[in-house]
């Protein structure tokens, strides 16, 4: 691990590599799981804030399920989440023509519609952080269906926090990124193991 204020961060995000290649794995993250996207507190404001905008893109099984649970949901777990379809994809989601599951909310931000750009759990993924009393730990969530992404990561030698820069910057800000990328400088000069 690697402590750069008050987060942990797992070794895992400077030695893994990680690019998303939606082509092959058609936006599974989407769709797979037991629950949806997890939730900051804010956030379940800001999904009842735009759900206005969000409805006409919205597919007739989301807009049911939104329609009986609400624009977020407490999950078994006791977390706030995004509902889910059917034990199956995000309430927010839409399949373009090639079958890939992308994001309505993203789609909304990108036009301009709305200030939100998505979940940060879902921007970070497959960063997961975990809220401590006094510190967040930031791990990485391996899942089979991200085989691709790993492949095409270590093709082009893009280490996962890399990858994520934007998100983190969103999460943590710039001056954080910064030290992570002091910090990938220092590992690559003391080498721990490998992909």
């Amino acid at each position: 691990m690697i402590q750069i204020d008050n987060k942990l961060i797992s070794l895992d995000l400077f030695e893994r590599h990680f690019i998303c290649d939606l082509p092959k794995c058609l936006g599974a993250c989407c769709v797979e799981g037991e629950s949806g996207a997890p939730l900051e507190a804010e956030e379940t404001q800001i999904l009842e804030e735009i759900l206005p905008i969000l409805k006409p893109m919205l597919s007739k099984p989301a807009l049911e399920v939104i329609e009986e649970k609400g624009s977020w949901e407490i999950d078994v777990d006791g977390d706030k989440v995004t509902p889910i379809i059917n034990g199956r994809e995000c309430v927010y989601t839409y399949f373009d023509e090639k079958g890939v599951c992308k994001c309505t909310i993203e789609k909304a931000y990108n036009e301009g519609l709305i200030s939100f750009p998505k979940p940060v759990s879902c921007h970070l993924y497959p960063i997961r952080i975990t809220k401590y009393t006094d510190f967040d730990a930031l791990n990485y969530h391996h899942w089979p269906i991200c085989e691709a992404a790993r492949v095409l990561g270590k093709q082009e030698a893009v280490p996962m926090f890399r990858f994520l820069k934007k998100a983190i910057i969103r999460k943590y800000g710039e001056d954080f990124y910064t030290e992570m990328e002091e910090a990938d400088k220092l590992l690559r000069e003391n080498p721990q193991s490998e992909d």
